[in-house]
């Protein structure tokens, strides 16, 4: 039982709420703007709603995940496997020959459901942050830090590892992102 509820974590990671949200609009966001399936390309190409509404719908895959997981009584453990494949169908889904999304609004989904402490400790510094990084990258890799410590400091690591592992996975799919953004916000002096 406990395999076909990650197998099916798996799928619903990989329903592109952007993809739906562009089609409604007329507009293909894989080829429009930055061309990522995500919250923040809709937000450049068609606007805040459109921005929000993929959002809210990327977030839902991660929560409904969680909620599914804990109604049918898995272990924390389990269900947190079930949110690192939700994540992993968002970024690479199959049907799309591996070219998703980013995974953050998914991420955010599973987390505050699943792990609300840590949710929160990486929401305050992404937002603490922010002012002095001006890049929603960079901050929301300060989140992660404070996601990655408060889970040591209460030594919550043992069921949120395959959180850990979104992570990683996550930030490796922003490293143009982050190298971009590093070079803005702090530019070399070489001449």
């Amino acid at each position: 039982m406990v395999i076909l509820y990650w197998i099916g974590s798996y799928l619903l990671g990989t329903v592109l709420t952007a993809l739906w949200i562009g089609k409604w609009k007329g507009v293909d966001l894989t080829a429009s703007g930055s061309g990522n399936p995500g919250a923040r390309n809709a937000l450049a190409v068609l606007g805040r709603r459109a921005s929000l509404l993929v959002f809210l719908g990327d977030f839902l895959k991660g929560s409904i995940v969680v909620w599914a997981g804990l109604w049918l009584e898995f272990s924390l453990l389990s269900v947190a496997v079930a949110g690192l494949l939700s994540v992993i169908g968002h970024i690479y889904p199959l049907w799309r020959k591996g070219r998703g999304g980013k995974g953050i609004s998914t991420f955010a989904g599973v987390a505050f459901w699943l792990t609300p402490d840590l949710f929160l400790a990486m929401i305050v510094l992404s937002f603490a942050f922010y002012p002095w990084l001006k890049s929603a990258t960079l901050s929301m890799l300060a989140g992660f830090s404070a996601f990655f410590a408060v889970a040591f400091a209460f030594q919550v690591q043992s069921v949120v590892w395959p959180l850990f592992l979104a992570i990683i996975i996550i930030v490796i799919r922003h490293k143009v992102d982050i190298k971009i953004s590093m070079e803005t916000r702090f530019p070399s002096n070489k001449a």
